[in-house]
Formats: C-alpha cells, sequence, structure tokens
C-alpha cells in the first residue's frame, strides 16, 4: 500500500470514527471554518476535523500525530496571530464543544472549550452572576482565558485566567486529564494565562460572581481635539478609582450613528468606555469627573451587563495589526505623545486602546498564575483594521511605531492576548521568571512539541 493510500484509508476511518466530520479544501465547512476575525491570516491545512465531543478530539489527535501533521485548534477564531490555523496540518475546529453548565449555589460555571463569551454572560446572568470575560463577546473563551483575558470585571474580580478554578483537555497522547487545584495542580497554574500549548482544552470552570444584571456603564464621545484633556482626566480618575471601577480611553473614528451628534459622524473622536462592578447608584457617582467634562454624547447609563459586553464588538472582515506596551504610568509627556500618534489612524475601525489595570490585576501572585507585568498601571494598545493588502506595512508600521513610542515608561512586560506574532522573546517577557516553570510543564504535557504557537515555551528550558 503506498504512503498515499495509507493516508486516505486513514482519512476515511478518521470519517468514520468522528460525530462530528471531516472536511477537505472546497468543502463548505472547511472554508468557514479558515475563516478567521483576520482577514490576513490564509492558511491552508490539509484536513479540518470537526470536533463535537470529547472522544473526536482524542481520535483526531491520534490521526494528527501517526501522520506527523502541524496540529491547530480552532475555537472563536480571534487569534490575531492566526493561532487558529495552520498550513498543510490538521485543525481541530472544536466549536461544536459549547455547553454551559452554571450552578449558582457554588457560584460555578462549566463551559465548553468551544464556547464563545456572548453565551456564557447571557447562560451566568440568569443567575445574576459573571466572571471577567472578554470585550468582545465573539470571542473564544478558551483562547480568551488561556492568555490571561482582559475584561471590564479585571479590577474587581481578576482577569479571566484568575477565575479559572479547573479544566479538561486532551493530552498530545490522547489521555483525557484534568487540571484542579486537587489534581495536576502545575497543569492548571500553567493555563492560567501561560497559553494553549499543553494540550486542547475541552472544558474550563470558572468561579462566578454577583454582577447586574443591571450595572452602570456604557461610553462618552469627546471631538479629539479635546484628546489631551480628556486622556488627563482619565488617568487622574483611574489612579485613585476603586477596584469597582474599570474604564478605558480610546482613540476611534465616532460611528455613523444616529445618535451620535452629526459633528461627529465619521471624525476622529475621543471615548471613555467601561463599567462600574457594583450598584448603579454607586456607579453613577464615580462617573461624576468623567461627565463633568461635557461630553458631545453621553451614553452611561444603567444598563444590562450582557448587553455592555457586547456593545463594543469589533467587525469581522478587516485586516489586523495588534501590539501593546504595558506602562507604568501616563505622565503628561506620554499622553502628548499618544495624542499626537492618533492623529495618524485611518478612518474606520482602529483604534488606540488604553485600559487601566490596577486593582485585582495586581494583587494577584506567580504562586497563582505565570503571567507577569500585573504591575501594570496601564497598557497601550493599538489595533489597526483596514481592508486594503497594499496597506499592510504602512499600519503595521504605525501600530509598532505607537509601541515605541512608549517604551520610555514600559515596565518590560507584555500582555499575550494583545499581541501579534512578534516572536518568542517578546512572548517571553510575559512569563518573566516563571518562564522556566512553564517549560518544566511544557516538557511533561507536550514533550514532542506537538502544539507549537508563538506563546510556546520552550520544552527545553527558557532561554
Amino acid at each position: 500500500m503506498t504512503k498515499t493510500t495509507s493516508f486516505t484509508a486513514d482519512v476515511d476511518e478518521l470519517r468514520f470514527r468522528l460525530n462530528g466530520g471531516v472536511h477537505e479544501p472546497g468543502d463548505p465547512c472547511y472554508e468557514d471554518t479558515c475563516t478567521l476575525f483576520n482577514t490576513m491570516i490564509e492558511r491552508r491545512p490539509r484536513l479540518v476535523a470537526e470536533c463535537v465531543v470529547v472522544e473526536d478530539v482524542v481520535a483526531a489527535l491520534a490521526f494528527g500525530r501517526h501522520h506527523e501533521l502541524p496540529i491547530a485548534v480552532r475555537a472563536g477564531g480571534h487569534s490575531v496571530a492566526g493561532l487558529s490555523l495552520c498550513d498543510d496540518g490538521l485543525v481541530l475546529d472544536v466549536r461544536g464543544i459549547a455547553d454551559i453548565e452554571v450552578d449558582p449555589d457554588r457560584r460555578l460555571a462549566r463551559v465548553g472549550g468551544g464556547a464563545i463569551w456572548a453565551d456564557v454572560d447571557r447562560a451566568t446572568q440568569t443567575h445574576g452572576l459573571a466572571t471577567t470575560g472578554g470585550r468582545v463577546s465573539t470571542t473564544g473563551v478558551a483562547g480568551l482565558t488561556l492568555g490571561g483575558g482582559s475584561g471590564w470585571l479585571e479590577r474587581k474580580h481578576g482577569l479571566a485566567c484568575d477565575n479559572l478554578v479547573a479544566a479538561e483537555l486532551v493530552s498530545t497522547d490522547g489521555r483525557i486529564v484534568r487540571a484542579s487545584t486537587d489534581e495536576n495542580s502545575e497543569l492548571l497554574w500553567a493555563l492560567r494565562g501561560g497559553g494553549g500549548s499543553f494540550g486542547v482544552v475541552t472544558a474550563l470552570e470558572f468561579a462566578l460572581h454577583p454582577v447586574g444584571p443591571e450595572v452602570w456603564g456604557g461610553v462618552a464621545l469627546f471631538d479629539a481635539a479635546r484628546g489631551p484633556e480628556v486622556l488627563r482626566t482619565f488617568r487622574d480618575v483611574m489612579n485613585g478609582a476603586p477596584d469597582e471601577l474599570s474604564l478605558a480611553c480610546a482613540f476611534i473614528t465616532a460611528p455613523e450613528d444616529d445618535e451620535v451628534p452629526a459633528r461627529l459622524r465619521g471624525r476622529p473622536a475621543v471615548a471613555i468606555l467601561g463599567m462600574w462592578a457594583g450598584t448603579v447608584g454607586a456607579g453613577a457617582r464615580a462617573l461624576t469627573p468623567i461627565r463633568a467634562l461635557g461630553p458631545d454624547a453621553d451614553f452611561f447609563g444603567p444598563t444590562g451587563y450582557a448587553d455592555l459586553q457586547c456593545s463594543v464588538d469589533d467587525p469581522p472582515g478587516y485586516r489586523n495589526y495588534w501590539t501593546a506596551e504595558n506602562v507604568v504610568d501616563l505622565p503628561d509627556e506620554a499622553i502628548d505623545t499618544l495624542v499626537r500618534r492618533a492623529t495618524q489612524l485611518p478612518a474606520g475601525p482602529s483604534q488606540l486602546f488604553i485600559v487601566a489595570w490596577g486593582g485585582a490585576v495586581s494583587r494577584v501572585g506567580a504562586e497563582h498564575s505565570p503571567l507577569v507585568g500585573r504591575d501594570a498601571r496601564f497598557i497601550v494598545h493599538p489595533l489597526l483594521l483596514w481592508e486594503n493588502p497594499s496597506d499592510d506595512e504602512r499600519y503595521r508600521t504605525l501600530a509598532r511605531a505607537c509601541r515605541a513610542d512608549m517604551r520610555p515608561w514600559s515596565t518590560g512586560a507584555a500582555y499575550p492576548n494583545f499581541l501579534g506574532d512578534e516572536g518568542r522573546d517578546r512572548m517571553r517577557t510575559a512569563f518573566g521568571t516563571c518562564a522556566g516553570r512553564l517549560a518544566a510543564v511544557k516538557a511533561r504535557w507536550d514533550p514532542h512539541h506537538v502544539f507549537r504557537t508563538h506563546q510556546t515555551i520552550d520544552a527545553n528550558g527558557a532561554r
């Protein structure tokens, strides 16, 4: 039997074994899997294994190992670096593993590895509970959590990874493994922000907290000319804010929306957005300094938490390049630099997003999570989105320049989920002295580097 004949026969066997399906180029399901949030990613796997139960993952991984194929895992498809796909390999599409179970008495949620945050937020809010989830509701739960998990509840309740109490995964040798504080605790530690290169995560369990269902949140819009004043006020408010207040400041193009004043629509603007993780009345009082600036449009008010969570979803269908810098603070010189750089943003969905950290994020140590850099007061996060491939280098250069502007105030660390593929050395700064410990976990659970991503720490040791 030739190698080609053997491969074809094994594909047929895999197709028979899977509850989902096996998809090849030209199949509509294949094309759907390969369509990601970032349209710059154009990788073409040899096969897509549609996994709808854990046993499908076991079978697909065995097939991939036997044929020595590169392997990627596709869930939400929001990895700006394209970790959801691989060329000439096997992609495990786990979107069918998306069940959500909420235990309101124990304040726990069990979430399938293919779920997205919109569904988690709706399910938990039925019980007046929530956990920190992404600001873009179509983001995959697993990918966001394994890379840290920044969201509006982070200053009150920590990052998504800080709320991960257990996980289940399929290891590279086909074992179904549970990681918790009671079993495989070192693996759980690594999964709390250390990346997704230890196995295929099929379930995550999160601690839940009383939130909403109505909160005080929204966005205030200002003409871009007021950028210095608005950004300074944002900085001052957040440097003294209680944990419940979670805000970001963003330089954007004002939306073409009837509720936005005509003089702002489609023009450069600066926004302050976010929420108060407490009572509506207290939230209104906390936002007083921001509203006292006299926004051109003020959309803060009582709103459903789940509705707020999907109110600023980034549009799909664009080419994307992201980067970020963790900074110790935003002195006036840094603010003036950011305001000048923001004038170069292209019209449309691109933005310069500046989120305040501190609070519970800063109180989690290396014994709980490998993610360092938590001493940052702010993260400066340029997100460039455009349509024409001829603009690729132009906008990548602009994003990098924005990050370079902030280096005088950098903490030296990185936050994984805000980065594209900037190389292993940059990613290693996200883990600092925890890199060696992560390497040991990688060596135990994936000694042959079946899972290779820019978030991977070398199993042979951190360099």
